[in-house]
């Protein structure tokens, strides 16, 4: 059975989205550690698993990118879950009926591990769900102040801390497990 494991950036007070969110970001410059860090998260993966918003971001950056990360970004299928997605590009197909449903089929399909980048309410979803096996989370040393958390509205959810890599730049990335 895959694995699926996501990974996020956030700020320190666990923000994925809002005003200051990407300002902040930019004064924490991607660094030879943190690609070391996504390149092995990608070492075994077999698909990426993507909200809509998502997916139309990367699909839109990614594809004219080159380089380690890029070209494993690329190569891999892409599971897309829309409701209102009717076409795909850049190696994606839309999750058929119910997104959930679809995940856990995916999961249950071959080898190697699906990675889930983006947040909001699908992510939750797939915690709710209790298919997400990992959580890592990349916390960036600014607060934001505002904007959209990144677990709100998610009910009571246990976690066991599986690890802690120092990314450089004052970042760190906590990798979680649900209790089961």
């Amino acid at each position: 059975m895959r694995k699926l494991i996501e990974f996020d950036h956030l700020s320190m007070d666990g923000r994925f989205v809002g005003d200051e969110f990407w300002a902040g970001q930019l004064k924490v410059a991607p660094n030879d550690k943190h690609f070391e860090y996504q390149l092995k998260l990608l070492e075994h993966a077999a698909g990426l698993v993507l909200g809509r918003l998502t997916y139309q971001g990367f699909a839109e950056t990614w594809p004219s990118m080159t380089g380690p990360l890029a070209d494993k970004l690329n190569s891999l299928p892409k599971y897309v879950a829309s409701t209102t997605l009717t076409e795909t590009t850049w190696n994606a197909q839309v999750l058929p009926g119910d997104a959930l449903e679809a995940v856990a089929q995916l999961k249950q399909s071959g080898d190697g591990t699906l990675l889930k980048y983006g947040n909001g309410p699908f992510s939750r979803a797939l915690i709710e769900a209790g298919l997400l096996d990992e959580l890592h989370l990349s916390i960036s040393p600014f607060v934001a102040g505002s904007g959209e958390s990144l677990l709100s509205g998610l009910g009571t959810t246990r976690m066991n801390l599986a690890g802690v890599t120092e990314i450089g730049n004052g970042a760190v990335v906590l990798t979680y497990t649900p209790r089961r």
